[in-house]
């Protein structure tokens, strides 16, 4: 029998908890008490450069403006998500579903207090080793074809964030934002998500590191959710992930389960990766 254990979601970069809007609804109809929150920098914690809503619209300052959430760092990022683990489990362990780049927080939450993370499951997330920081993976010959890093806008430790430019008028631009987050949704849902998202990921949360233990990190039941299709960390990426972690901790394997979509399986499969987390203890 599954674990009744509370499943916490955690987006990641430039979205908000709406994206699981579509995924909460199955898992609670399947008997699991279920709640998706903001990560720092982002969603109600998001605050917008001048570039983003000022008119007229300035490509330069897309480039130089420094960011409003600059400051935010993967420390900050972890404090936030441990109050809300906290919150919802009122001190008990849950089950945290991290998205990309929630990743690395839910990894050093889960390092620095492993009792209070039941099962850690990465969806097409960052999930970096020992003393890496996530950003580094971005430069590994594996990451080759991914798309996202084209995108960016500027220098991220100028501006102090990884920076996309949602503004922008650009029809091949926003096709290949189309084609990096959400190549297996309907259009008309992808171009709605767009709307919602925030220009700025703190840069702060991809250059920060996490030294994993045994009785840390490394303790603590994991799963990878691995998509076949994704364009944004891809899936020799995400590959190389498991590998490593199952490399310093043999005793304590991750558990994969492969989909056949792209980075955004709560918006193309919701029902399915709605099932998967439910089936796991």
């Amino acid at each position: 029998m599954p674990s009744a254990t509370p499943l916490l979601f955690v987006h990641g970069f430039w979205h908000g908890s709406w994206c699981w809007s579509e995924v909460v609804p199955h898992v609670v109809a399947a008997g699991r008490l279920a709640v998706a929150v903001d990560m720092a920098g982002h969603g109600l914690y998001a605050r917008r450069p001048r570039w983003f809503t000022e008119q007229p619209y300035d490509p330069e300052a897309v480039g130089t403006e420094v960011s409003p959430v600059a400051n935010v760092t993967l420390d900050d990022a972890a404090a936030l998500l441990t109050s809300q683990i906290k919150q919802i489990g009122g001190g008990e362990p849950v089950t945290v579903v991290a998205h990309s780049a929630a990743g690395p927080v839910l990894t050093r939450v889960a390092q620095q207090q492993p009792e209070l993370v039941a099962h850690a499951v990465y969806v097409a997330a960052y999930m970096p080793a020992s003393g890496v920081p996530a950003a580094a993976y971005s430069e590994m010959p594996e990451a080759a074809d991914g798309l996202v890093v084209p995108l960016v806008q500027g220098d991220p430790a100028r501006i102090g964030a990884i920076r996309l430019d949602f503004a922008t008028g650009d029809p091949v631009y926003r096709r290949q934002l189309y084609e990096a987050f959400y190549g297996d949704v309907d259009r008309a849902l992808a171009d709605a998500a767009t709307g919602l998202l925030t220009p700025d990921g703190p840069a702060g949360v991809m250059v920060g590191t996490t030294p994993l233990t045994r009785d840390g990190w490394g303790s603590v039941r994991r799963t990878y959710v691995t998509c076949t299709k994704d364009r944004a960390i891809t899936p020799a990426v995400q590959a190389t992930f498991v590998a490593e972690a199952d490399a310093a901790f043999p005793d304590n394997p991750t558990s994969v389960v492969t989909l056949d979509a792209s980075h955004s399986p709560f918006f193309s499969m919701p029902d399915v990766l709605a099932g998967v987390v439910t089936s796991l203890g």
